[in-house]
């Protein structure tokens, strides 16, 4: 052979060798659910190579040198999402005073340590992906996000938007005159097309990926221009909106502005309900629980009839068909409660508006990865996505209540939580 094929060969085979001694994990899944059916498959095998989903179905083979991770006797399911959470955000339980009340208490990085602590808590419980939308001071999240990125600490996939877009004065009232201005810790002010697009880039500058706007929590709120300024401004760089309404006049504005989702929507009718449907507007309603409402600081009594509003809005949207993606908005930690658990308190509502479990599980999963953009990506556990996969200890199809009990989880394939591989 001559000695330039030979050098040749040589050099093919040491770039090649790490690949071809790649070890592989495989995963035994007793139960997968297959979020595009709503189904659960059951003695299914995945093969995951490099962060990703190489191999889906039963009986599949592999090597001996393979890693193998036994969940022969778990649920296993796509890494879950939430659409709507302010991991740098917690209030005092019972005692909210509005957001302005922690502008001189808290700084941005007593804020992003929160928020390290919070995504921590969130990614062991199983939710790899989220989107922070906002109310973290001076961009803290975005800080959260480079350490997670280095490595630094470990959270969930993140999708951020950075400073709230709104009408002058953001979500905050009664600030004094010798104060204004006081709400840009966390708001920009969008009173202009010029404003609301100059917003959107300095959001996107320092570090956003989606934009959120807040539309009626005062009388001025966002014309259907406002909307779509801000949509075609985001579509630039390959963005969605979302915007913060309840229902009502300023709701349609924002459906018929083409945002992406209505965050919250408490007070939609089913006109709303239908035209969200028609223009593939999702909902992400946030749709909490009276524990979560009495945390806020509700009497017991307003928060179980605050409950029984959001319950009938729920039902209304999933019999009309409007699409809808999981989000929870917690601030706020139920007494004894972290985080990740005080989340879960929403899905009472969920039971309550007997919405079925798989429909749930797919809101958590496939209908987010959509909202979010990633639905090429993640959200289903199939070739070519990424392994982020979660394990559960019992059907999460016949009770929803079963997602509180992860017991392993894997984010880009990389095991975070194995509570079986822990045990003596």
């Amino acid at each position: 052979m001559h000695t330039s094929t030979l050098s040749l060969l040589l050099a093919i085979f040491v770039l090649l060798a790490p690949s071809l001694s790649a070890q592989n994990t495989v995963i035994k899944a007793g139960h997968l659910f297959d979020s595009r059916s709503g189904r659960v498959l059951d003695n299914q095998v995945i093969i995951v190579k490099e962060g990703r989903i190489v191999q889906v179905g039963p009986n599949l083979k592999y090597a001996a040198s393979d890693t193998v991770i036994d969940l022969s006797d778990s649920w296993v399911l796509p890494g879950l999402m939430d659409c709507h959470v302010h991991i740098t955000s917690n209030y005092p339980y019972r005692k909210y005073a509005g957001i302005a009340s922690i502008y001189s208490t808290e700084s941005t990085s007593l804020r992003a340590l929160r928020g390290a602590a919070i995504a921590k808590q969130l990614l062991e419980g199983g939710f790899t992906t989220i989107k922070d939308i906002g109310n973290d001071a001076n961009y803290a999240t975005a800080d959260v996000i480079k350490a997670i990125r280095f490595g630094w600490s470990v959270g969930p996939t993140i999708y951020y938007s950075g400073k709230i877009i709104a009408p002058y004065g953001g979500q905050t009232t009664s600030v004094n005159p010798e104060h204004e201005g006081l709400w840009q810790m966390e708001y920009l002010d969008g009173d202009s097309p010029d404003e609301i697009r100059k917003a959107v880039r300095k959001n996107i500058y320092n570090g956003a990926n989606t934009i959120k706007m807040v539309s009626d929590d005062h009388p001025a709120y966002f014309s259907q221009e406002d909307i779509k300024t801000a949509v075609d401004e985001a579509k630039k760089a390959g963005m969605k909106v979302t915007v913060h309404v309840m229902g009502g006049e300023a709701a349609r504005n924002v459906i018929m502005g083409g945002a992406a989702a209505i965050e919250h929507g408490f007070y939609l009718d089913d006109e709303l309900l239908k035209l969200m449907k028609e223009r593939g507007t999702f909902l992400v309603g946030t749709d909490m629980s009276a524990d979560n409402f009495y945390a806020y600081g509700m009497s017991m009594e307003a928060a179980k009839s605050t409950e029984a509003k959001v319950v009938d809005r729920l039902k209304r949207a999933y019999r009309m068909g409007t699409k809808m993606a999981f989000g929870t908005d917690i601030i706020i930690d139920i007494e004894g409660l972290n985080r990740f658990q005080s989340n879960l308190k929403i899905l009472q509502t969920w039971k309550k508006a007997e919405i079925p479990a798989a429909y749930v599980v797919q809101t958590m999963t496939l209908y987010s990865a959509e909202l979010l953009g990633t639905e090429k990506t993640r959200g289903v556990i199939e070739p070519n996505y990424f392994a982020d996969i979660i394990a559960v200890k019992a059907d999460p199809t016949k009770n929803i209540d079963a997602i509180s009990g992860v017991n392993f989880v894997m984010k880009n394939g990389r095991v975070i939580k194995n509570e079986k591989a822990a045990r003596p």
